[in-house]
This record gives structure tokens, C-alpha cells and sequence, in this order.
């Protein structure tokens, strides 16, 4: 299995397992998709923390951002991947802001492996257009055209992600 070693690093044990692999990224880069996929090969758990987060909450993501606001949105995806860092077994695709707390960066590379998911700006803005479910459960973060709003996060996140990332 994979232990922690120094401070970011991982060496290789006899087998995988006992641990979570985080995958990170921006909306539409293919966490969920790829962390299905994964967990099936390493039969695993998968779980997305976003779906947890609305599961939870009794409402999509969209509207805790309008009813409660980002804090509050951002204190309860905190709690949940923190909750679901303690299992084992577990390929998780973390919600794309969360690694701006770096309480839950530590969490991540403490838990396993933690890898980035990266596409280009296009094929986000694309991939986010073409999913119907995006403008009923996720919040716009700027008012900003899609593509502005990708670049203009994106730039912001990325130390954050470079931060996240052990892979």
C-alpha cells in the first residue's frame, strides 16, 4: 500500500489499499468520470463529494450558494470531505473549490494520493456547456462569461491545485 513519506511524498508498499485517492480539478475536467472508473479497477468505493455535500443539504449546490451563501457552502464541503478523508478504500472526486482550504489540502495528502485533473480552457468551457444538470446544481462564481470565469478561476486555483497535488 502507499504511505505517507516526506512531507508529500509516497513509497510503494506490497498492495494498494487502506487510503483515498483524491482527484482534483475544475468543474468538467472528468473527476467523477475518472473516479468511477478507477474504483471499478481497484473494486473500491467511489464517491463525489459534491453529490454528498447536495445529498446532505436536501438541495442542490446552486441553492445553498443562493440561501446560505459561499461560507456556509464552503464550511459544509469541509466537513464532508473530511468526513469521507477517514475511509478507506476510496477514490474521491473532491468539488473543484475544494482545495481553497488548505485544512482540507493537508487532509487530502494525509488520506493517499492526490492527483490533478487538468483539460484546457476550451474543452472546460465545452464539457460545462454540453452538461445539462450545470445551471440547476452549480453556481455561476462570476459574472463573467463561462470561459472568462473558467480562465479567471483557474488562475487563481492553480497554486492551489500545484499545492493539492502529490501526483
Amino acid at each position: 500500500m502507499l504511505r505517507p513519506s516526506a512531507p508529500h511524498g509516497w513509497e510503494l508498499k506490497s498492495r494498494f489499499g487502506d487510503m483515498v485517492i483524491t482527484l482534483i480539478g475544475y468543474r468538467g475536467c472528468g473527476k467523477t468520470t475518472a473516479a468511477a472508473l478507477l474504483a471499478a479497477r481497484l473494486g473500491w468505493r467511489c464517491a463525489d463529494a459534491d453529490d454528498e455535500i447536495e445529498r446532505r443539504a436536501g438541495c442542490s449546490i446552486r441553492e445553498i450558494f443562493a440561501n446560505e451563501g459561499e461560507p456556509a457552502f464552503r464550511a459544509l464541503e469541509r466537513q464532508v470531505i473530511g468526513e469521507l478523508l477517514t475511509e478507506t478504500d476510496l477514490v474521491l472526486a473532491a468539488g473543484g473549490g475544494a482545495i481553497l482550504a488548505e485544512e482540507t489540502r493537508d487532509a487530502m495528502r494525509g488520506a493517499g494520493p492526490v492527483v490533478w485533473l487538468r483539460a484546457p480552457v476550451e474543452e472546460l468551457a465545452r464539457r460545462i456547456a454540453a452538461d445539462d444538470t450545470t445551471a440547476e446544481r452549480r453556481p455561476q462564481l462570476t459574472d463573467q462569461s463561462v470561459t472568462a470565469e473558467i480562465e479567471s478561476v483557474l488562475a487563481a486555483r492553480e497554486p492551489l491545485y500545484r499545492d493539492a497535488a502529490t501526483m
